[in-house]
Parts: structure tokens; sequence; C-alpha cells
């Protein structure tokens, strides 16, 4: 039995809100990642994205509603994610399950011409060091000369006292617009676990395990992701919005 419309209304919309607790101005994030990709393809017919750790779809929906003319192709890993995004945003993305930078991972795209752009928020931080600079590698592979990586996520300062400062910046914002008053990320799981039409694809879930060797990406800080960057292909690399330590960072193929 399939999701049902109603009941992935219900749990995207509860998804959306319990996010907007890791993310510091999460709305403004994907308006500022909405703003380059549209900046990236202007002129371009029908540009191609990539939407990468696309969980239920947010932000590939916000994309085809900004650039209603893109192709996006949104990946995850998550079978209960997938299937919310299938549903409830069926024409924003054509979906597509694979584990990003597992060997092979990009043959699943089905990729037929250069991206334009590949997006990402709050995603690639579970690669371990490694695996996201192959990852790197590999999307630098796929853009065209002058597309771009636009990831926004958690990327800290290299020192320590700044770094400090900065996630600090980040909490005060956040305590600030209320977002704490929302579930969190365990509750938000344990809930949609106990409902019936996802039973199958929890069942799926818990096959499933991680890649091995993973460790995650959490604390590297901006310099090192832009060093990896630079090593993997791309030329140019910078920050385009900052809240804390809550970024948007562009890097742009040679």
């Amino acid at each position: 039995m399939g999701v049902s419309m109603q009941t992935a209304e219900m749990w995207v919309e509860r998804w959306e809100r319990q996010q907007r607790r890791y993310a510091v101005d999460r709305e403004e994030r994907f308006t500022v990642i909405a703003d380059v990709v549209e900046h990236v393809c202007a002129g371009r017919p029908r540009p191609l994205l990539l939407d990468l750790g696309c969980g239920p779809g947010s932000l590939s929906a916000r994309l085809a509603r900004r650039l209603p003319d893109a192709e996006i192709v949104a990946v995850d890993m998550d079978p209960v994610l997938l299937e919310l995004g299938r549903t409830h945003h069926p024409d924003a993305a054509h979906y597509v399950d694979t584990v990003i930078g597992a060997d092979g991972w990009t043959d699943a795209l089905g990729l037929r011409r250069p991206l334009d752009a590949a997006v990402s928020t709050t995603a690639l931080h579970y690669l371990d060091e490694a695996t996201l600079l192959g990852t790197y590698r590999a999307l630098a592979a796929l853009l065209r000369p002058g597309g771009a990586l636009v990831n926004g996520d958690h990327f800290p300062p290299g020192t320590t006292p700044c770094a400090g400062l900065t996630a600090h910046v980040g909490r005060r914002r956040a305590e600030r617009t209320g977002c704490h008053d929302h579930e969190d990320w365990r509750t938000w799981w344990a809930q949609a676990s106990q409902e019936p039409e996802l039973a199958d694809l929890f069942a799926e879930r818990a096959r499933r395990r991680p890649p091995q060797g993973v460790s995650g990406a959490e604390d590297l800080s901006l310099d090192r992701h832009t060093d990896l960057l630079h090593r993997a292909g791309f030329g140019e690399v910078t920050p385009v919005w900052q809240f804390g330590d809550s970024r948007v960072l562009v890097a742009v193929r040679q």
C-alpha cells in the first residue's frame, strides 16, 4: 500500500518544523541557495540541477517554484523520506535512491548532460573526509564549466574561540525565533515509525545499513572544506551568506 497524500503532507510539514531547530534561518538559507542557482543558470533554457541528500524534497520543491523550467534530480538513501517526497512533491523532481559517495553512485543518477548546479542543505556533513573529497571530485566531473555546487550547512571557523562564538550566536538566534519549541529530530522519527502507512518503509529502512567507515565531517572547518573543493577541481570557493556557523558555501567548477 502506498502513502496517501494526506499522510505525506502531515509528516512533511512536521519535518519542516523540526528541521528549523538545526538550520538557523532555514527559509532564508533556502532562498539564498535559490538566488545563487538562479544566477548560475541565467540564460540556460532548461537547467539541470542535482539535489544531494534531498530528504522529503524540501529544497527541490522550493527550487522548482523558483525555476519552473529546471529539471531536478533529487538523491537520498532513506526510503521513508524519499517516498514522502515522491508523494508530497511529485512534480518537483525525479527522486533517486542511492548512497552519496558509494562506489558508482553517480551511475544511478541517469544524467545525460552536464549539471548546471548541484545543491545540498544540512546533508553532506554525514560523509567522512575521504568520502567527502571523492564526492566533491565526482560533482566537479558532473558539472559543466562555470557550474556550481551550492551547499548550505554548518561550516565552523578553524579556531576554537571563534568556533565557540559563532555556535553561540546561532543558538541565540534559534532561541529568539522559537525554533526549539518544535519537536526534535529523534521525536519526529520515533513518532513517524508508529504511522501505519509508513510501516513497510520503516521495515526497509531497518534492513539497510549505513556505509562502513562513515564517521561524519560535522567538525570540518570552512577552510578545510575550501581546500578539499580546490583539490577536487573547483576554482573559486566562497561563502555568500552566514548566520553563526550556518553558511551557504558556493564552489564554481573550473
